[in-house]
């Protein structure tokens, strides 16, 4: 987690995306960039099919320069020096390298080559941040999103929920987010007993997390008549908030994004409803 990238926009999240981002750079001493995102051509006035979350097209002229002013000044007010160079290993600092903003996708193709992209949780009113940034970097990009809802949080990766279905792709977010969670105090490894995972895989999960020396422990919750996956989604954000997590590791769409706008399903409950940082990898 040694370079992490922060696309800023004018939304209501932006003070806790750059609060969770400072969070983790101090932790691995990392380099954090910013630049101004703006919506692609054409997404004016519509709304994300799956999540039924509005798109907002609107970017005033001087909103670039706004973000840009809102980054800076929160990094300097906050001690974080200006990066000198920038070559050989990464240290705590920051920098605004592209005058001019630039669209959705390219998150993705910058985020490629950073350990982690910081984004606001999307929501469906104008102020809050959109759905197509953080889709553009958890499908574009190949690396893990931390999603910040608006509450700016006090700590993230000390009490750590990990969504356990047993799945290829959270397998690999586990993977990614080995380096926080070796940092965590308590991590719980949870599996919704009914959905696609067993209590074996659970416990399965958990041991190769304390091989890779992370303090995890299993637990596996019934969903009795519960059995969907937005259900699956309800029970792992109660086990959060049971818990005290200020982290969940969940990974993104192991359903196709079609079925989840028909049937509803766990990432969609979740980005709609979490109100603690998300790890997600897809």
């Amino acid at each position: 987690m040694k370079t992490i990238l922060i696309p800023a926009e004018d939304h209501d999240a932006m003070p806790a995306v750059l609060e969770a981002a400072r969070l983790i750079a101090q932790q691995f001493d990392s380099y954090m960039e910013g630049f101004a995102v703006r919506p692609s051509f054409g997404t004016y006035v519509t709304v994300e099919p799956v999540s039924g979350i509005a798109i907002s097209g609107a970017f005033e002229g001087d909103t670039a320069k706004q973000v840009r002013g809102e980054f800076e000044t929160f990094m300097q007010s906050h001690g974080v020096p200006r990066l000198a160079g920038g070559e050989g290993l990464a240290a705590y600092s920051y920098d605004w390298p592209r005058d001019e903003p630039a669209e959705d996708e390219f998150i993705g193709r910058r985020g490629r080559v950073f350990d982690l992209i910081v984004l606001g949780k999307p929501g469906p009113e104008p102020q809050h941040p959109r759905m197509a940034a953080l889709e553009a970097a958890l499908f574009e990009s190949g690396r893990p999103v931390l999603i910040v809802p608006p509450s700016v949080p006090q700590s993230i990766g000390k009490n750590v929920l990990v969504a356990w279905n047993d799945s290829t792709e959270q397998g690999h977010t586990n993977a990614l987010a080995i380096p926080l969670l070796r940092g965590a105090d308590k991590v719980t490894v949870l599996t919704v007993e009914g959905g696609s995972a067993s209590a074996a895989s659970c416990e399965r999960a958990a041991l190769h997390l304390r091989r890779n020396g992370v303090k995890a422990t299993a637990l596996v919750i019934k969903s009795g008549a519960r059995h969907s996956g937005e259900a699956t989604g309800v029970i792992t954000l109660e086990q959060a908030a049971k818990l005290g997590c200020d982290l969940l590791v969940k990974s993104a769409y192991t359903q196709s994004r079609l079925r989840q706008m028909i049937f509803g399903g766990a990432t969609r409950h979740i980005l709609g409803n979490a109100m603690l940082p998300v790890f997600m990898a897809h």
